[in-house]
């Protein structure tokens, strides 16, 4: 490598090592699949149709495609699905769909939903109508009732989170269910945002409810989060009928336009593939386990020092009241309305949660012994 080349190199390392608040899982390698950095590839079309352009992953993509509609409670008869570019485009797709299948509809969504949604909206132009959320960042189903009951003429569609952005709140469909038989809503369409928590819910106890068994009509997830990848990654799984509804033939490519993008990523699918043939299920619900340890440990050594910390339930995601700027840049802390996270994805180690009490500890002891002065 020449020496810039080799500096950017170095300082993406550097910082791989010291970030503590973005879901990104660390432990990962992917250095066996170098060998397609030297060849075209290019995933065009519907996974399921073969291309004109034969140089395509979409046999690996199918496979995991399936995988994600096992453990999401369907099979791939009855849903379908593709590998993304991450959690937003799968939220446009199902977003896309819904709008789609019921055009009047307005769409109902949380202010702790992510910030892309909004922009996902306005790109579709669908009118929507944000919903207040809770303290812990949770959808406030008691306005979202208030609002839905002067409209309970028109068709809705609901944007629900499995894990929000700051906190890891998960809105309940039961609640969004009983809502929607209050008012005897006759036509609307789910849509579930699992970026971060679509391959851990399913192995929660109790385990919340999300997926095609509960009747959903899409879900989001992203691959880069908890798999983890050098290149950002996920899979929409939605109901087949509503693929079938916006599916077109392009004779020039010999394939089914049905995805967001012509050409896709054909690398991804061979990570995720490769993550799911050493993993399997059961090395899911290990690296779940293991992931929750890290996180109660953060809560309880930060509370050990006087720092106000809290989870949700047992979420990998540790809240705290926003620490300095300089803390927050290094460790890389997204920060909002006067509070901070730590995400405990695999590949931070308890080391690493130790140095940054010790930092906290260190900068609070400063700041009481400059009160005194």
């Amino acid at each position: 490598m020449n020496d810039r080349i080799k500096g950017i190199y170095e300082r993406i390392s550097a910082n791989s090592e010291s970030f503590l608040g973005y879901p990104l899982a660390k432990d990962f390698s992917y250095q066996e699949f170098a060998p397609f950095l030297d060849v075209c590839l290019n995933n065009i079309g519907d996974p399921e149709s073969p291309s004109t352009l034969a140089i395509d992953t979409k046999d690996i993509e199918k496979e995991c495609v399936a995988f994600f509609a096992d453990i999401l409670s369907t099979n791939v008869k009855d849903a379908w699905g593709y590998i993304t570019n991450g959690g937003t485009e799968g939220n446009l797709y199902g977003l896309y769909l819904a709008r789609e299948t019921l055009p009047d509809a307005v769409v109902y969504y949380s202010e702790a939903t992510h910030y892309s949604v909004k922009k996902n909206l306005h790109l579709l132009n669908i009118k929507n109508i944000v919903v207040r959320s809770q303290p812990n960042g949770e959808m406030d189903y008691d306005d979202l009732d208030q609002i839905l009951m002067l409209r309970r003429d028109k068709p809705a569609i609901f944007f629900l989170n499995i894990g929000t952005t700051m906190t890891e709140a998960i809105d309940k469909l039961d609640e969004i269910k009983r809502i929607i038989r209050k008012y005897a809503i006759k036509n609307y369409y789910i849509h579930c945002d699992a970026a971060f928590l679509g391959l851990i819910a399913p192995f929660i106890e109790p385990k919340p409810k999300f997926d095609f068994a509960e009747g959903v009509d899409s879900i989001s997830i992203s691959g880069h989060k908890f798999i983890g990848g050098p290149i950002p990654s996920g899979v929409v799984l939605v109901k087949r009928n509503h693929r079938n509804r916006i599916a077109n033939s392009i004779s020039y490519i010999g394939a089914m336009d049905t995805t967001i993008t012509g050409s896709r990523n054909a690398l991804t699918p061979l990570f995720i593939w490769s993550f799911i043939q050493k993993y399997g299920k059961q090395g899911l619900i290990e690296r779940a386990r293991n992931s929750q340890k890290v996180a109660a440990y953060t809560e309880k050594k930060l509370k050990e020092i006087g720092i106000n910390a809290w989870r949700n339930n047992d979420a990998l995601t540790v809240v705290l009241d926003k620490p300095s700027d300089t803390l927050c840049h290094k460790y890389q802390l997204a920060s909002e309305d006067g509070i901070a996270h730590i995400i405990c994805v695999p590949g931070i180690e308890k080391v690493q949660i130790d140095l940054f009490v010790e930092d906290l500890k260190r900068e609070k002891q400063q700041l009481v012994a400059q009160e005194l002065v």
